[in-house]
């Protein structure tokens, strides 16, 4: 694409028609760009429209237009073509910083994004003057554009919070450090300077304030690591510095708006998290500053106001004070009983109040509410903030608060038992204060696990908890309904089985609850229950204590789906999902109702699929639906293609790229129930899953590598009759996928059940030309994976076509390969199937026992040897009701396994071969029979002590001699 007036007219309006609501006019012009962001130029056109079109709109539409193209194209990824050349990044490289600068705040923030994407691949090795220029803009005064350095700088350097250590993280950030920390100090003083020069001008104080505000957040990244000499010595500026923001008061920062946090909150904010990372990780050195802090901290929680817009700075706080609590050094601060009394009256206690904000956040936005509440996410809440610093005071404090707040929660409790109606807020924060006393750690997937011994849970639980759980009217109360499903769920592995199995029935019933968080925290305290283990690592509750209730726990969950705001509720989904897990068999009868809800909601998400979490649920449940079924009557399976085929060919024709993967598991779980032969549906589309552009995408590549085993296991011989001419894009298939080192391995695959399953005369043409490709990659590129698989084919290969046809084939490629190929590749890297394809080359090659090869029959029969006495692993993996998706290996964007529509493992010598050990000795004795004396000379001359002490064992375990 030419820089020039046309092209720049043209890709305006496409980008202008990428933002019309009619998606007949959207989507085909989304598809356009999408086809010419690989050509020379794109990016550069994007960066000149952004930069001179005289419409506001195309001008931020091109600035997010160019960001998403980085960040979907700039990193290089192996055996991937390069998908922006090396042009264009030297062109982007050199004048996407003073565009950057110069651009107004909304394409200013779109750039610093992309240049913090691209610093995160090239920067420093290639990009090593991007920090100096800019550095250099600090310089200039003009705050537009030091604001501008500063959140792209912090937007590069943010990842140094969460990177592992290593060499070369600590090289980069030096070099940072090097060039950057004595400008940003310099510049955190002048600012501060100016900020007093400037203290009646609101408009400079606001871009003053957020200036701050960026370089406390550098000040935090750039000190996460580890304490940089820099900052040790300069720790008086800063911390002289922070102290006084923190107590600063400036009447024209303070906003009127009650949400939303104004900049005196972030700055302070985030000087709260400065002062707190110090005082957790440099407390030596952090010590002359700490008391002056927590004087500054307790000061501004007892003077700060409830409004939702002091939530961060209240938080962050309250953390403060949780991570010094709990350090030894500190204790003393926090030893006497007024000093905690007042802790517990003037923080904790208003900070766990349930506040108007809330209850609307409950009603009206319950998935902010869940996800902050269930979680883990709230971490910014007072509450959160609230319960940790109760954990931080119980690890030196524990008798003392808990008697203190014992009292609080008598009093609470008291008050609520006045006036239910009323006083209901009062329950709700006892409930919290009990669980912040109780927790002392806690997981995902077991919930509490180490609790308080001075809080008696199943006495709470009892008298306080069960009621509302009992409650006829699900509807009424729902925080506290709500608080009472979360006590059972959090508390599970404390509460005993009893009251757990007394409290399933009454969670079933709360599915039905009008209130999403309510109906929501049922589905999911119901699912991590039925994920708790019990003895013999079976789950703790069983399908029989479940057969009461079944029925009316499939109904109300499948209803729960049709409840306002919960169509496509992940936490719903996953307790279908692990209810089905659970009642296997007991869920055959009610299985021809529910998939046609299944499907139904499968051709609904499928329109416009936004909730990857539950959209995997809901394969998951179809599998789950599939195989329990068929399982108890294979047969059925033809009812399951008639129901999902017509949905699945509508996400076929549609192309909808999300779901593919999750179509191909099924359609190979579907396949595989079928006895040996394909129904003419599935060869129908059969040519379609050989179409380029489907392999492409890498999520495609191991489902589909999974469907096409299956065709070929079900159906090899109707492949090589009825469609024949599809082998040579079989094997480009394979061709494709063995270049790569990613994927070399479902290459491999493909290839195994290829030789498996297919007539050997359909492939006979093309078995040298699949050697010569396999010693090709062998030469370009040798990973041990690679050679692992290549071992697996060529034994395969052996066992299936004989040993000699795989001497005869590698010396057809090249004189004396054979050879090679057993020095090299075989006798270092020796697998069952290894070890008879081995067994065979030992005894059924000629060529091993007469010829220059004879020599390295000893070696691999030690190879062998070695192979049958390694030590195996032992360890068991989860049973596959426990696997928690997220936990999954396979769960990734582009692919995601799904966990019920495992394939059984499949191994291609069956049962024909009972002890390969056994058939070692069989094989030997047979080849001695044949030749006599050889054997046993060739033993006794080469082989070492211990690998013939085990063949003896072998021989006589066999009861043959060698003769």
């Amino acid at each position: 694409m030419e820089l020039n007036d046309a092209n720049l007219q043209s890709l305006t309006e496409f980008l202008r028609k990428t933002l019309d609501p009619d998606p007949t006019v959207r989507r085909p012009a989304e598809k356009f760009l999408e086809s010419v962001e690989g050509n020379l130029n794109y990016p550069l056109l994007l960066l000149t429209m952004l930069e001179k079109s005289q419409d506001t709109v195309i001008r931020v539409c091109a600035a997010v237009t160019f960001k998403n193209y980085i960040k979907r194209n700039w990193r290089i990824v192996e055996d991937e073509p390069n998908k922006v050349s090396d042009q264009d990044r030297t062109a982007i490289k050199a004048n996407i910083v003073n565009l950057m600068l110069s651009s107004p705040e909304q394409i200013q923030k779109q750039l610093s994004d992309a240049i913090s994407i691209i610093g995160r691949e090239d920067f420093p090795q290639k990009w090593p003057d991007l920090l100096t220029e800019m550095v250099t803009r600090f310089r200039s005064g003009d705050f537009h554009i030091i604001n501008g350095v500063l959140r792209t700088a912090h937007s590069l350097f943010k990842r140094y919070r969460h990177e592992f250590k290593s060499n070369e993280l600590w090289s980069e950030i030096k070099l940072v450090l090097d060039t950057f920390a004595l400008p940003l100090t310099e510049l955190f003083k002048a600012t501060i300077e100016l900020c007093q020069t400037h203290a009646a001008d609101v408009n400079a104080l606001k871009v003053l304030f957020s200036s701050l505000t960026l370089i406390s957040k550098l000040f935090y990244s750039l000190n996460f690591q580890d304490l940089p000499e820099f900052f040790e010595d300069n720790m008086e500026t800063w911390m002289t510095n922070f102290h006084g923001l923190l107590t600063l008061d400036n009447k024209l920062l303070q906003t009127n708006d009650e949400e939303e946090a104004g900049l005196l909150e972030l700055l302070k904010s985030q000087i709260c998290d400065n002062a707190a990372l110090y005082a957790q990780k440099y407390d030596e050195e952090f010590q002359p500053y700490l008391p002056r802090f927590v004087t500054a901290i307790w000061n501004l929680l007892v003077s700060t106001g409830q409004e939702v817009k002091y939530d961060l700075l209240v938080s962050n706080a309250i953390q403060f004070l949780a991570s010094v609590c709990e350090r030894p050094h500190y204790k003393h601060l926090f030893e006497d009983q007024n000093t905690l009394t007042s802790i517990c009256e003037k923080v904790i206690v208003p900070n766990m109040e349930f506040r108007s904000a809330d209850e609307e956040a409950f009603e009206d936005n319950s998935e902010e509410y869940i996800r902050r509440d269930l979680e883990g996410s709230d971490i910014d809440t007072r509450r959160r903030a609230a319960c940790d610093l109760v954990r931080g005071l119980c690890k030196f404090f524990e008798g003392p608060v808990t008697a203190i707040f014992s009292g609080y929660v008598s009093s609470m409790l008291g008050e609520y038992a006045k006036n239910p109606g009323e006083n209901w807020k009062h329950k709700d924060a006892a409930i919290y204060l009990v669980t912040s006393l109780a927790s002392k750690a806690q997981t995902q997937k077991h919930g509490i696990t180490q609790a308080n011994e001075l809080v008696n849970l199943n006495e709470f639980f009892v008298n306080h908890i069960l009621s509302d759980l009992k409650s006829p009217n699900v509807n009424e109360f729902p925080v506290l309904k709500a608080d009472a499903i979360k006590y059972v769920m959090i508390f599970r592995s404390q509460l005993p089985k009893e009251q757990l199995l007394q409290a399933v029935p009454l969670l079933i019933s709360h599915l039905q609850a009008e209130s999403t968080v309510e109906h929501t925290y049922s589905a999911h305290a119901l699912e991590r229950l039925f994920t708790m283990r019990g003895p013999n690592n079976t789950t703790l509750i069983t399908p029989a204590e479940m057969a009461p209730f079944t029925e009316q726990l499939l109904n109300n969950l499948f209803k729960a789906l049709a409840l306002p705001g919960s169509a496509e509720n992940e936490y719903i989904m996953k307790a279908i999902m692990r209810s089905f897990s659970l009642l296997q068999e007991s869920i055959v009868p009610y299985i021809p109702t529910l998939i046609g809800q299944l499907t139904h909601k499968l051709l609904l998400v499928s329109k416009n699929p936004s909730k990857p979490h539950f959209n995997h649920y809901l394969f998951e449940s179809l599998c789950l639906s599939v195989r329990i079924t068929c399982k108890a009557n294979p047969t059925t399976v033809s009812s399951f293609e008639e129901a999902l085929f017509p949905v699945i060919t509508e996400i076929l024709q549609n192309d909808v790229q999300e779901f593919l993967p999750y179509v191909f598991q099924v359609m190979s779980l579907l396949l595989e129930i079928h006895s040996n032969s394909i129904p003419s549906s599935y060869m129908a589309l059969f040519p379609h899953l050989l179409q380029p552009v489907l392999w492409e995408r890498t999520g495609n590549i191991p489902p589909l590598v999974r469907l096409l085993q299956a065709y070929l296991e079900k159906g090899g011989a109707s492949i090589a009759g009825s469609a024949a001419d599809k082998i040579p894009g079989l094997l480009g298939v394979f061709q494709k996928l063995i270049a790569s080192k990613a994927n070399d391995h479902q290459g491999f695959y493909l290839l195994n059940s290829i030789i498996e399953h297919m007539p050997p005369e359909s492939i006979i043409q093309y078995r040298k030309q699949i050697f010569i490709l396999l010693f090709q990659r062998l030469q370009s590129s040798k990973t041990t994976k690679f050679i692992k698989s290549f071992l697996v084919f060529i034994n395969l290969y052996c066992v299936k076509y004989g040993a000699i046809a795989l001497q005869e084939i590698f010396d057809s490629i090249q004189p004396k390969m054979f050879g090679m190929v057993l020095e090299k590749i075989i006798i270092p890297e020796v697998q069952k199937i290894c070890a008879v394809g081995i067994t065979k080359v030992l005894t059924e090659c000629p060529s091993m026992m007469d010829t220059e090869y004879t020599k390295l029959w000893t070696p691999l029969l030690q190879a062998l040897i070695g192979l049958f006495e390694l030590p195996e692993d032992d360890s068991i993996p989860d049973d596959e009701h426990f696997v928690d998706i997220e936990d999954a290996p396979g769960y990734q964007t582009a692919f995601s396994q799904l966990a019920f529509a495992g394939k059984k493992e499949h191994d291609p010598i069956g049962d024909s071969v009972g002890n390969p050990k056994i058939l070692l000795a069989q094989s030997l004795y047979k080849l001695s029979t044949a030749c006599p004396g050889r054997v046993p000379s060739m033993l006794s001359t080469s082989l070492n002590a211990e690998a013939l002490q085990f063949l003896q064992g072998y021989l006589q375990a066999a009861t043959v001699q060698l003769v």
